[in-house]
């Protein structure tokens, strides 16, 4: 009785019940007033993209440009744990982590299917051929900009947790340098809910993207029709693998994302060799890497000011969002298993290991069906056109490979991983903030990581039966990032501010 006390009394309302209860009103909203909440979160979201747009790519730019600077800097020096302290992992076991924490299965879906859609861009035609920007973009898109958000903020979280030895793992902790005594007042507390609410919206944005494709697999690959039921089913199975996972801590995580990788590895090798786009699918990936290198500044600063295309505003402020409201969960567990890499080695490891293995699957998967439109063996557009689902054309694409019924299996199998292996990272996250105060290498109680685990599927659930709720949860995450993107900025201040005064303190660092 007395730890069950205990441990309620350690619980933060304000990180557990307030997010719900947001959450829970907007989803009633959703269902209730469907019409009503689209039109207002699309209002919400076009004023944000459009009128307010440059702020996520001056943030996207600025984060990635920050993260070299820091990692080449004194402050680059610096071991998140005791100076000289060796790291807890190995690289490939760190590696795995940090790359299946902060994708989940929407990189599968993505990899295949996202040149399809800058193809029937008015953009990208007029930038030249489709050849050379339908498979440039996909890798711009997901390359650093994007991974700048989880490099800095991992390394930020890193040392917050290893180096200054916090008790309390909350997004509001990371901003003390700065805020001072107001992180124990009210600017605190609405980091911590915003932070929160963020998470969730996350989640539910990412199994509402991607949960579709294992449906449309599942389905092809047994025989039978499609239905919510088959999408619910998917979702309580992934939910039983990742709390089974992280009941067992990080060593079951550590495990899962071994498994996820060889996985993801098998499914890409099979492709690329058995495919037969073997040279297409490599030399398209060199040219569009090259493409991506030489026109750079121009693609991260574009703005479409004429409003000719709204291609950025369409594409690339939404994916910087998209990133950035994911920065909440992943960052903060890339950081946790950080302990005594060096600052340099977080943030350049982490551009190394998911920048790399990113783009790999783009080339890889996307060059393939890209190939198939472009060499004329399958008209993947006009699929689409006919058709007009995305899932169906990437199941149509996929039929095109021989013994495409294995690869069927190895996608969903993959998916289920990817999946597991993120929202193993997310529930671990959500459970440690959800304490008052929490020692670093306290473990997390099991019924806080059973409460997390059933919760953060249970809004994925409900929505499925709204498919206008799944969009509009899709735009909340949009609109979340907008407070988040302010944060970030925040926490990189701070962590700079703390980690020169820690040098300054520091004999070992000091030149």
């Amino acid at each position: 009785m007395n730890k069950k006390k205990g441990l309620l009394a350690n619980v933060d309302p304000a990180t557990t019940i307030i997010p719900f209860a947001i959450i829970f009103v907007l989803c009633l909203f959703f269902v209730l007033r469907p019409v009503a909440s689209t039109d207002a979160l699309t209002a919400i979201r076009d004023f944000l993209g459009d009128s307010l747009g440059l702020y996520y790519l001056v943030i996207g730019l600025g984060t990635l440009v920050v993260s070299l600077w820091i990692a080449f800097s004194d402050i680059g020096r610096i071991t998140l744990g005791k100076p000289g302290e060796k790291p807890q992992y190995g690289f490939f076991t760190w590696g795995a982590m940090v790359f299946t924490c902060g994708l989940a299965a929407d990189i599968l879906f993505y990899s295949f299917c996202e040149w399809i859609s800058y193809c029937m861009e008015p953009h990208v035609a007029e930038m030249g051929s489709l050849q050379d920007w339908a498979s440039t973009y996909p890798l711009f898109h997901w390359g650093p900009i994007p991974w700048s958000f989880y490099a800095t903020l991992a390394a930020c979280f890193g040392f917050m947790l290893h180096v200054r030895g916090c008790h309390k793992q909350k997004f509001s902790e990371a901003c003390r340098p700065i805020l001072g005594d107001r992180t124990d007042r009210f600017a605190g507390k609405f980091i911590d809910v915003l932070a929160v609410f963020a998470l969730i919206a996350g989640t539910a944005t990412t199994f509402s993207v991607a949960t579709p494709l294992l449906g449309a697999a599942l389905t092809t690959l047994i025989g039978i029709p499609a239905s919510k039921f088959i999408t619910i089913g998917i979702l309580v199975v992934t939910c039983i693998v990742y709390t089974i996972c992280v009941m067992r801590g990080i060593k079951g995580i550590s495990w899962l994302a071994n498994l996820c990788m060889y996985l993801f590895g098998a499914l890409l090798l099979f492709v690329l060799v058995f495919g037969g786009e073997t040279r297409y699918i490599l030399e398209t990936g060199f040219s569009a890497l090259g493409n991506m290198a030489q026109n750079f500044i121009v693609l991260s600063t574009w703005t479409d000011a004429l409003r000719t295309t709204f291609f950025p505003q369409n594409w690339t402020i939404f994916f910087w969002a998209y990133w950035m409201v994911w920065g909440i969960a992943s960052p903060f567990f890339m950081g946790s298993i950080s302990r005594g890499r060096t600052v340099k080695q977080v943030i350049l490891g982490t551009y190394i290991f998911g920048v790399s293995s990113t783009l790999i699957s783009f080339i890889v998967l996307g060059n393939y069906g890209l190939g198939l439109q472009m060499m004329e063996k399958f008209d993947v557009l006009g699929f689409y056109t006919a058709s007009g689902d995305l899932y169906a054309t990437v199941i149509a694409i996929i039929k095109t490979l021989p013994a495409h019924t294995l690869v069927l299996v190895m996608l969903i199998v993959s998916m289920i991983a990817f999946y597991a292996t993120s929202f193993d990272s997310i529930t671990l996250v959500a459970s440690a903030y959800s304490y008052r105060k929490i020692e670093e290498d306290e473990e997390v109680s099991g019924r806080m990581k059973l409460f997390w685990a059933i919760l953060l599927i249970m809004l994925p659930i409900a929505l499925i039966f709204s498919e206008g709720s799944m969009n509009n949860m899709q735009t909340v995450s949009i609109i979340a990032a907008f407070p988040i993107a302010a944060v970030i900025c925040l926490i990189i201040a701070s962590f700079i501010k703390d980690a020169k005064g820690y040098i300054a303190r520091t004999p070992e660092y000091r030149k």
